[in-house]
């Protein structure tokens, strides 16, 4: 493996200098980087245009001017815009941009697209396959700009406008819990008496709580409580141990249920006390604390195969340690929305954080959170049909397999066909779409930062064109074509990993 890794590097290596060099020359002869200043009436014209000359090495013919520019990426220097401005630093602050908001939306499109594919495969030719499919069509033939302008108009504007008073309408309750009723109907399946079971539970359930979500004003200041996060956690305990292990793994299930009502016995300490004063540094230590915690707790549970016990209680506590801290975010929203800054107007349509805002951790996180709402629904929505489909196809496609037809007929239970055998090879070629994207979130989603105000790296390089200036499109495309090179080569090890019959060599 040491020498595919090598060879694919180095190979890697001479394809990064070629297309360097050509996208140089193309971004070189693609304008005059002085015509601003050639057009301009300062009557010191002529010492601009040579101050900027020498600047950006413009006396130096193209190819030779690459070179030079390719002795200051050696040494870690991407050079200077055409407005002196540092490109490392310009650069920086575009990452952190663009990671801030497609990272959290293209990982959110992942889980929810592979979820949804894979129980679309699972309930082929059904009301929910058929829905899934008109939805994921749909959402793919959307143009990202309408979908923001949308968003804007009805998820902010208007949303904003009820959140003043935010009571429920009676025909909204009744609408949204048929759509629940409907939407659980398709995905639990069954005979059509079961079905009609969980629609009526489904529907009554959803309308009452609506109804208490109205007549508390809920949503002017959310809270879980320590009721609803028993449940909660009992429930997260439960799930993750059906899907992971299965509920027939006894020690699993104990161990699960231990991990949940440690979150429970440590609910108003955390809530109260310990979560006061935070840093980020000190939540990301407590993210990884509770990994750890749970996962020992599954280490001494589930002897003698401790693996599968581990991971699943490892999922539960990180899911249970991260509602804590939805529940704490939660306590300061009135603080937010209320502020003088907010006006309560919370969910924001353009850039990434309010001016002058200030607060302790957690209100910057609601800010930051409310910033992020809108451009990552806008992106899930468009990125979600893709890996819908692949998802889909996937599966199928390993379902009639012959090896899936021998572990059905070895007794193996569906939850351990699916999730063992026929889940690990269909994530072979959502694999190689992942690891494409990987340089479409560095590259950024230019008309998604354009609309909502976001200075990331997309904005960077359309910007660099339309000045005529080398240096900024140079390092884009440096950073995005070695994170694409680097991740391909990660996808070809994870093939690896998926299948045993692909060997690295």
């Amino acid at each position: 493996m040491a020498s595919f890794i090598i060879r694919r590097l180095i190979a890697s290596i001479f394809v990064l200098f070629a297309a360097t060099f050509l996208m140089y020359i193309l971004t070189a002869i693609s304008g005059d980087p002085l015509e601003d200043l050639r057009q301009g009436n300062a009557p010191n014209k002529a010492e601009l245009i040579d101050a900027r000359t020498k600047l950006l090495n413009l006396d130096v013919p193209p190819p030779l001017r690459y070179f030079l520019w390719l002795g200051g990426i050696f040494r870690g220097d991407f050079g200077v815009s055409i407005q002196n401005q540092s490109v490392n630093a310009l650069l920086g602050n575009a990452i952190s941009a663009t990671l801030t908001l497609v990272t959290t939306a293209t990982v959110v499109a992942i889980i929810l697209g592979i979820t949804v594919g894979i129980i679309s495969a699972l309930r082929q030719y059904t009301g929910f396959d058929y829905s899934v499919t008109l939805m994921a069509f749909l959402f793919f033939s959307l143009p990202i700009f309408w979908v923001a302008v949308l968003l804007k108009q009805y998820g902010a504007i208007q949303i904003n406008n009820w959140l003043a008073d935010p009571t429920i309408s009676i025909p909204v309750i009744i609408i949204v819990s048929l759509v629940a009723g409907l939407v659980w109907m398709s995905l639990l399946g069954g005979r059509w008496r079961r079905r009609l079971i969980v629609f009526g539970i489904s529907t009554v359930a959803t309308a009452i709580v609506l109804t208490y979500l109205s007549l508390t004003q809920w949503f002017a200041d959310p809270s879980i409580g320590i009721v609803v996060f028993t449940a909660l956690a009992l429930g997260i305990a439960f799930g993750v141990t059906a899907i992971s292990t299965g509920l027939r793994n006894r020690r699993a299930v104990y161990a699960s249920l231990i991990v949940a009502l440690l979150g429970v016995a440590l609910y108003f300490p955390m809530v109260n006390y310990i979560l006061n004063g935070m840093t980020i540094w000190f939540f990301l230590l407590l993210a990884v604390l509770s990994v750890v915690v749970s996962g020992a707790v599954g280490w001494f549970m589930g002897a003698p195969d401790r693996g599968p016990v581990m991971r699943t209680t490892a999922i539960v506590g990180f899911l249970i340690a991260a509602l804590i801290a939805l529940d704490k975010y939660m306590s300061y929203w009135q603080a937010y929305s209320n502020s003088s800054r907010v006006r309560g107007r919370p969910i924001a349509t353009v850039g990434a954080s309010t001016p002058g805002l200030g607060g302790n951790f957690w209100v910057q996180g609601i800010d930051l959170f409310t910033h992020l709402l809108l451009p990552t629904i806008a992106i899930i929505l468009i990125s979600f049909a893709s890996y819908t489909r692949y998802s889909r196809a996937s599966l199928l496609e390993v379902m009639n397999q012959d090896y899936i037809r021998t572990a059905r007929a070895k007794g193996l239970t569906q939850r351990t066909v699916v999730v063992r055998h026929a889940f690990r090879n269909a994530l072979i070629p959502i694999t190689t779409i992942i690891a494409f994207d990987v340089g479409a979130i560095i590259g950024g989603a230019v008309i998604t930062e354009t609309v909502f105000g976001w200075t990331g790296m997309g904005r960077l390089f359309i910007d660099g064109l339309a000045a005529h200036d080398p240096n900024p499109v140079m390092a884009f495309f440096v950073v995005t074509g070695a994170l694409a090179v680097l991740f391909n080569l990660i996808a070809d090890l994870v093939y690896a990993g998926l299948d045993p019959r692909i060997k690295v060599g």
